[in-house]
């Protein structure tokens, strides 16, 4: 495995994240960290490497402001009963997952499928991959962002109109290859339960649940 334990994973994750969306520096404190996210929804964010029940209802009760999320690697049915008034789940399942780089290759280096394109570029440390149709269409897309020996996946996006062609696994390998490339031994990410599919196919490995919570109005209304 590419971290002796999940603690080295969430911060290698919490600091990748970071640097992939342009983010403060996280803070760190006893259960984890915050980041200051500075987004209209998404103002900051707590991610707590080791949740109970008196952390989680201490940092909600005090977070009164919309636009927080807080993130924990447990199932959301043990989150959900932990939050304050004014909290909900948000986003669903989720998976933290970890992989040594670089992947060894399961299949022949993959071609572009035709009538696609794609061009990739790196700028601060993070690489960008945009998959688009002959006419420019958006089709496919995500980043990596490596800070030292672990590289972080984020954003990664195939249009429903494309998918089931091979396009999150093509952006997948020119990423890990690349951030291989850059010096990165370990990759890490934050998947949902369709994700999980993709990049177990590509071997990566689950190592936590993970679950989002927001502060503010529940989008399903409810």
């Amino acid at each position: 495995m590419p971290f002796a334990h999940t603690a080295e994973a969430v911060r290698a994750w919490v600091h990748g994240w970071s640097a992939s969306r342009g983010a403060a520096e996280p803070a760190p404190s006893a259960w984890g960290f915050t980041i200051d996210v500075g987004l209209h929804g998404h103002v900051m964010r707590h991610v707590l490497h080791s949740a109970d029940e008196a952390t989680v209802r201490g940092i909600t009760g005090s977070a009164t402001a919309p636009g927080v999320w807080l993130k924990a690697f447990v199932p959301p049915e043990t989150l959900e009963p932990w939050l304050a008034p004014g909290w909900h789940l948000a986003g669903g399942a989720g998976y933290l997952m970890s992989a040594s780089l670089p992947l060894a290759p399961a299949r022949a280096p993959g071609r572009i499928p035709e009538g696609y394109r794609m061009n990739t570029w790196t700028r601060d440390g993070v690489t960008r991959a945009l998959v688009r149709t002959a006419d420019g269409a958006f089709a496919a897309r995500a980043q990596i962002a490596v800070t030292g020996h672990t590289a972080v996946v984020d954003q990664v996006e195939t249009d429903p109109a494309h998918q089931r062609r091979g396009l999150g696994r093509l952006v997948m390998d020119r990423l890990t290859e690349a951030a291989a490339e850059q010096g990165a031994t370990a990759g890490v990410l934050g998947a949902t339960p369709e994700g999980r599919a993709l990049y177990e196919a590509t071997g990566w490995r689950v190592l936590a649940p993970l679950t989002s919570a927001l502060r503010g109005p529940d989008p399903a209304g409810t």
